[in-house]
């Protein structure tokens, strides 16, 4: 049997590593910069080199992105190497469901979203990483519209509910705290090491194959 190799974002390592670890299931994890976020048309070249280098050692590899801002060219990618991806636009889909995700949006469009993640790194991957701590003049242009703070809560804790209100105090607007846990990530990822999601059918629906 080939070894799964998992390339996956790093705001998703640790949730992936601790599933993983409970479940019993050998996942060689390599974790890319959660950084690539802010600039998400790296994201596709820089798994495709790692993807390239797993596969020539023999390793089957999956893939623990969503579509993640790059506008389609994960899913080119896992069709040309054959690979499957998580299902849908964003990590907060695979949190939260896309449904729900629509239904947030929905209520208020101008909703800035909190994983456990962004909670815990806001000041260093958003403030620092915008310049806002060096110019906080410049909030408003990139923060004037939103309206409401959400936080999908994975693992909530004392320290991290703390920080979410710190967080949605800089806006100055209200916190909604939705709990989500890691059980859809969980569902995910079964389906990926066990079945298979096929890139064109990858956003919505699933196709398990077994050999």
């Amino acid at each position: 049997m080939p070894r799964t190799s998992v390339i996956a974002c790093g705001a998703l390592g640790p949730s992936i590593r601790e599933i993983s670890t409970r479940r019993g299931w050998d996942l060689d994890v390599h974790l890319l910069s959660s950084l690539l976020h802010n600039r998400p048309a790296g994201i596709a070249p820089l798994v495709e080199a790692l993807a390239v280098e797993l596969k020539a050692r023999g390793n089957a590899v999956i893939v623990a992105y969503a579509d993640c801002g790059t506008y389609g060219a994960l899913d080119e990618l896992c069709e040309r190497l054959e690979m499957s991806r998580l299902r849908g636009l964003h990590c907060y889909d695979v949190f939260a469901g896309a449904q729900r995700m629509r239904e947030i949006f929905e209520r208020e469009p101008g909703t800035y979203v909190l994983t456990d993640y962004l909670v815990r790194t806001f000041r260093s991957s958003v403030l620092r990483e915008l310049g806002l701590d060096a110019h906080p003049e410049l909030w408003d242009d990139y923060f004037a519209n939103y309206r409401e703070v959400v936080w999908l809560a994975q693992r909530p804790s004392g320290e991290l509910n703390d920080e979410a209100r710190a967080v949605a105090a800089m806006f100055r607007l209200p916190l909604r705290i939705v709990q989500v846990g890691t059980g859809s990530l969980e569902e995910e990822l079964e389906q990926l090491v066990f079945g298979r999601v096929t890139a064109e059918n990858s956003l919505f629906d699933i196709e398990v194959r077994t050999s």
